[in-house]
């Protein structure tokens, strides 16, 4: 059966978590330090899939006769409400620190998770799971009479679709891949 929950952002939730590169390690640093595996607090996250597809026009037809992919971009956005380095950090590395070292130094890449829980039907999960993100900005707003936010775009290389379902009567919840995909790699 179909996932067809209506969510909140209330439902949702926004994981990171490091990779084992040497940029990983990095992020990694920052996670364990400022303890953001799961980043509180976020509002306003998007995603953004672009596909650059190319169509083949043929001489004397209006229409495209076929359709070819192209390169994949994935994007995003988050926003932020609670305010401390860490983020600051993700995006800048070691270059963030309060005092300068050496270049070059790398940007840390981590994985991000976005899933959506019901608490009505605790054993299904709708998420989405990028992996070798990274922040690309990072903006700061101090309005006088609103909230102080953080604002960050980021890149990522891949993303994939965890969407989990329990069985009826009770059970582990299975991921719900379409049949011919069986064989891709599963998070």
């Amino acid at each position: 059966m179909a996932l067809t929950n209506v969510y909140t952002g209330a439902n949702g939730t926004l994981t990171l978590a490091f990779e084992d590169t040497p940029e990983g390690q990095d992020a990694k640093s920052v996670i364990d330090l400022y303890q953001v595996t799961t980043v509180g607090r976020v509002a306003n996250v998007e995603v953004c899939i672009q596909t650059d597809l190319e169509e083949f026009h043929e001489i004397g037809r209006r229409h495209a006769t076929s359709l070819h992919p192209g390169n994949i971009h994935i994007s995003g956005r988050v926003g932020r409400a609670y305010v401390n380095g860490a983020l600051l950090f993700l995006l800048m590395g070691r270059g963030g620190a309060p005092t300068q070292i050496a270049e070059p130094y790398v940007q840390p890449v981590f994985s991000m998770r976005i899933a959506l829980n019901d608490p009505a039907v605790p054993g299904n999960t709708v998420s989405l799971e990028l992996k070798g993100v990274k922040f690309q900005n990072w903006a700061y707003a101090m309005p006088e009479d609103d909230f102080v936010m953080e604002n960050l775009s980021f890149k990522a290389l891949n993303i994939s679709v965890v969407d989990q379902e329990a069985p009826e009567g009770g059970g582990d919840a299975v991921a719900m891949v379409p049949e011919g995909f069986a064989g891709t790699e599963q998070a």
